[in-house]
């Protein structure tokens, strides 16, 4: 009888009572014990990065898509040896619940279809990958963490630059105070996208432009070189060309208060180009330039350079990472709560430039 994952856990219980989970866990994991996954949507990313870095991950490994493509699904299948079985479209999605085949779903949607298709894969059993922003507002953030935590499923955020050694320095200098306690950050990305057609621009699949789907990477790369919290946000919202942004704000520029006192300035905008983050202490600084984009960082320091090697997909340590945290059942670095963090703040910073009013924040 074929091996499965699940069955190799019973027949190993059976035969060794005696071991316990977190010995069996600490094992060295074998080719057949690694956690199936599935992607839900089969665009851009999920095509170029996602699916890619999968053919390198030493604990997870593509075994299931989903897609409303007949034609993606046959290209998708003898690409990567997907079996019939593990091929799912979004009407019958909830059937995935009886495919041992699948731990993982990872859900490579417009931002709209975040939380349906997370709350629905943790009802069907499955530990959840949510690409970012991880929903529209903050209320669908809480629905999706709950609905994981009924669920007894594990909630992860696909924030790849968490696991990324520039960005890991990054916090290491800043929370470490190795170059002096940081006073200011700058951190700012955007590039051009000025076509009414793409989703990202829809209010109602985006919601919200630039600051949604960049402003997500410079509140991260602030708050988690402090390794602290804002206490207080000021934004600004700019539309120049009406035409192609009807519905939200073609850039926004934003400040964040932390408690050290240090300050930080961003904007975000989708009509040219930046990606950078800086950090200053004194006299000294240190920073990326590029910072957040998937091909790769570069950093640097008054003292110095940084000299991390660029892996060729960011997403293979983020994936194994989370494989990782469902087979020891320890909370995901990039987990539920760390996507609700960022939804609270992109909307404090959304109505301040409504109201021109800073807008405090509190936190539990």
């Amino acid at each position: 009888m074929k091996t499965t994952r699940r069955n190799f856990i019973l027949q190993s219980s059976l035969a060794l009572g005696a071991l316990s989970t977190a010995k069996l866990q600490a094992c060295a994991l074998p080719t057949e014990r690694k956690l199936g996954v599935a992607l839900v949507g089969l665009g851009n990313y999920a095509t170029r990065q996602l699916a890619p870095a999968l053919q390198e991950t030493e604990l997870c490994a593509l075994r299931g898509i989903v897609t409303g493509s007949p034609q993606k699904a046959a290209e998708w299948s003898a690409k990567h040896n997907i079996p019939k079985q593990n091929i799912y479209n979004y009407d019958n999605f909830d059937t995935i619940r009886d495919n041992p085949d699948i731990d993982i779903v990872y859900v490579v949607l417009p931002n709209s279809m975040h939380a349906e298709f997370t709350i629905r894969a943790a009802q069907a059993g499955k530990h959840v990958i949510c690409e970012k922003p991880m929903a529209l507002n903050s209320r669908e953030c809480e629905q999706m963490i709950q609905a994981c935590k009924r669920a007894n499923v594990k909630l992860g955020i696909g924030y790849r630059l968490y696991y990324e050694p520039h960005h890991l320095e990054m916090r290491r200098l800043g929370t470490e105070k190795s170059l002096g306690a940081v006073k200011m950050i700058e951190s700012s990305l955007g590039f051009s996208m000025a076509d009414p057609k793409i989703w990202r621009l829809n209010k109602a699949l985006g919601g919200g432009g630039a600051i949604m789907d960049l402003g997500v990477y410079c509140i991260q790369g602030v708050r988690r070189t402090l390794g602290e919290l804002p206490t207080a946000v000021t934004g600004q919202g700019y539309v120049k060309d009406k035409t192609v942004f009807k519905d939200i704000y073609e850039m926004m520029m934003f400040q964040l208060e932390f408690p050290s006192g240090a300050v930080s300035n961003s904007t975000t905008t989708y009509s040219s180009y930046v990606d950078r983050l800086h950090a200053t202490t004194d006299y000294r600084w240190f920073q990326l330039d590029p910072s957040f984009n998937a091909t790769g960082a570069s950093g640097k320091t008054s003292e110095g350079p940084m000299n991390f090697s660029k892996p060729a997909f960011q997403q293979t340590k983020q994936m194994d990472a989370f494989a990782d945290n469902v087979l020891k059942n320890t909370m995901p670095l990039a987990s539920g709560e760390e996507g609700l963090i960022d939804l609270r703040i992109i909307e404090a910073i959304v109505r301040s430039a409504d109201t021109g009013k800073k807008v405090r924040l509190e936190w539990k």
